[in-house]
Parts: C-alpha cells; structure tokens; sequence
C-alpha cells in the first residue's frame, strides 16, 4: 500500500506559475462577468445587461434559497426547476451555442448559493436530483462505453455540464472535491479516469471537443495538462477518506493511457504539475514493486521536461534521490541508477536514428527533441556531480 508522504525536500520545479485572483474558484479561470459582450448570453440577451448581472450574480441564488426554506430538499429542488427549465439555456442540452453561452455557468452559480452550508448528505441528494432530472449517469454510461471520440458533442455537454454547473463556482477545494468526488466514484477506476479527460483533458482551440489524441501525438503545453493536474491535485490534497494514495496511483496509471498510451513525456509532464507528493507517491510504488526501468525512463523524461519548460534541473535530481531511499538494498539502488545512466543513452540513440532516416520537416522537429534530450542529459549531470561534491565536502 503506497502511503502519503510530505516530501518537502525541495519546491515543485515550476518557474512560471501565475498569482490567482482571489475571487476566482479552484478550477475557474473565466473572464469577469462584467467583461461578457451581450453576444455571448444566449436566452439572456433579451434581457438588460442590468438585471442580466443582478440574477447573475446574487439575487436568484438568494431569493430561490429564502423562498424555499421551509420545503423539504426534494421539494425546494422541484420548485427552483420548474422556474429554471422555462429558460432553455439552464437545460443539459437546452442551448444551441453551448460554448458561447452562460446559461449552465448561471445555472451553477445559483446551485452554489442555493445549498452553500449544506451537510453532503443534503449536497448528495441534490446531485442524485440532478443526475436523474438529466439523465447525466445514461449520458456518461454512453461516452465510457464508447470509443473516445465517437460521441463527441455529448462529450462535450458533459464537460460543460459539470464543469459549470458542478464544479467551477466554489470558493473552497473541499466543496469541489466533494462534487468531483460525487461524479467520479460511481465508475470503475478505468471510467473514473475517462470521464476526468472528458472534464479537465485538453480541447480543440477550433469547436472546443475534447482531444483525444492530443497526448499521444507528440509532446503537448502546460496548459493542455494543467486542468488534469489540478483535478488529481485536489483529489489528493483534501484527505478524503474516498481517495487513498494508492487510488490517486491507479487512476494516474489509466489516465495515462486513455485513449492509448501517452507519451513518456506528457506522463512526466503530468506528475510535475501534480506536484511533488503526488510524484513521488507515483515514483515510490514503481520503486517497491521492482519497476526500476520503468522508473529510470520517468527520471530521464522529468529532466527532458525540465529543460524544456525551464523548470529547475535540481529537482528532478533531488526526486531520484528521494526514491532512491525506498528500495531496500544497495544493490536494487545501483541497478537502478545503471538504468538511468542506459535509459538516457537508449533514447538519444532512438532520437538520433529518428532524425537521420525522416524528411526535413521531420528532421527540424527531431533535431530540436534531440538538441533539448542532450541539454537535459548535461544539466541533469552537472546537478548530481553538484551534489555529491556537497556531499562529500567536509
């Protein structure tokens, strides 16, 4: 059983991380409403950007939530339905421009006042209402189900479905954990993990579907991998009873080859952004279970991406030093640093050969992984011989 360790022997190597707005939720990022043209408002925009704003931000939630005070939960919830379903835009499916319109992200606003200081159990059946007034658990049955990518406007209404609705409007990480908690935990694992890319993976910059393909392709963005690593962050991070260690574990395992298998690079890439317990939780149970070239290829790939995202080359270092505790002998130890010295080698030969047999575009392309490979080898090295000076020095 992999345990949660604090492993604050060094800062996650991230240089470039922004100041938040304090207003903003754990997975929000959106534009100040005020900033919204009246395009974008679907159903809205035959009202006055005035009491647009009002109902937007304040006064539904508070007024649903004082009318309705003295009904049982099923009923309050049946009340504040039968006035949203008149509006179109509050239905799972009701908008015909989804991505432009505010309609669900209006809709979540009002749920986050309407049960703001409500017991789970409360919150739990709020959701049961709403999975069984969308059909929501149907419609995720289907994508699971299906071959990643082949329903993929439902895919789509899902993820704006909870991400608005459920997920982006609360103020405190244990409220969303509790709600990504509620959509995730009916699923086996291998669901859990394809329903967390269908909600955080990345997207098409053009009609805004969920992108498949985009880890297995080639090496992907921050960005693109951000969305997955808060999620699995915030899961980890609360101290929920409902996530061990070794869960957190098992869905990185399959996310990581939803819908086939990533990259080394974007796996390494995802572990960084998690950040350093989740990664060396992950490392550690490779170092237990006897996967030391498994865990030599994820130690070249964290300096690969160090180097290219000019993350600091010290702590990848650091990390092998860390995991280099939890086997047993000094002999699993050597055999693991052999593998991570062979590991280096074999890929920039592969990277080698790759430029060498492809065309010039792909030339320019494997050139530069190449460039970045040895650059990352050296920096990597020149971190070790660094620290082993310090350690020897009296």
């Amino acid at each position: 059983m992999a345990s949660r360790v604090n492993t604050s022997f060094t800062r996650i190597p991230n240089q470039k991380l922004r100041r938040s707005n304090r207003r903003s939720s754990y997975f929000s990022n959106r534009r100040d409403s005020d900033s919204q043209p009246l395009s974008t408002l679907g159903s809205f925009k035959a009202l006055p950007l005035e009491v647009f704003q009002i109902i937007l931000n304040y006064l539904s939630g508070v007024l649903f939530k004082r009318c309705t005070l003295l009904l049982p939960t099923k009923e309050r919830l049946k009340c504040i339905h039968r006035i949203l379903s008149e509006v179109a835009c509050f239905k799972f499916s009701g908008c015909a421009a989804p991505m432009q319109c505010l309609g669900l992200s209006c809709y979540g606003m009002i749920l986050q006042t309407l049960t703001a200081g409500w017991d789970e159990r409360e919150c739990q059946r709020v959701y049961n209402f709403l999975c069984e007034l969308t059909n929501l658990s149907r419609k995720m049955q289907t994508v699971v189900c299906s071959k990643p990518g082949s329903a993929r406007k439902l895919e789509l209404r899902i993820r704006l479905f909870c991400r608005n609705v459920l997920l982006d409007h609360w103020i405190h990480q244990s409220d969303s954990a509790f709600w990504l908690t509620r959509i995730l935990k009916p699923w086996p694992m291998v669901n859990q993990a394809r329903l967390l890319y269908i909600i955080f993976g990345p997207t098409s910059p053009h009609d805004g579907l969920v992108a498949w393909q985009k880890m297995t392709e080639g090496p992907t963005d921050e960005p693109s991998l951000k969305g997955l690593a808060d999620a699995i962050k915030l899961l980890y991070d609360t101290g929920t009873k409902e996530w061990t260690a070794d869960d957190i574990i098992s869905l990185i395992d399959e996310l990581s080859v939803a819908p086939q298998e990533w990259l080394l690079e974007n796996n390494a890439h995802l572990l960084i952004l998690s950040g350093n317990n989740i990664c060396f939780t992950f490392m550690a149970s490779k170092a237990v279970n006897g996967r030391a070239l498994e865990l030599a290829q994820l130690v070249v790939f964290l300096a690969l991406v160090c180097e290219k995202e000019l993350y600091c080359m010290d702590w990848a270092v650091k990390m092998m030093q860390r995991v280099c505790h939890v086997f047993s002998t000094p002999g699993e130890r050597e055999n693991f640093l052999e593998n991570v010295a062979n590991t280096f080698a074999c890929v920039t030969m592969e990277m080698l050969q790759s430029v060498m047999s492809g065309g010039r575009e792909e030339d320019n392309r494997g050139f530069l992984s190449l460039f970045h490979l040895v650059q990352a080898q050296a920096g990597f090295h020149k971190e070790v011989l660094r620290a082993a000076l310090e350690a020897a020095a009296p």
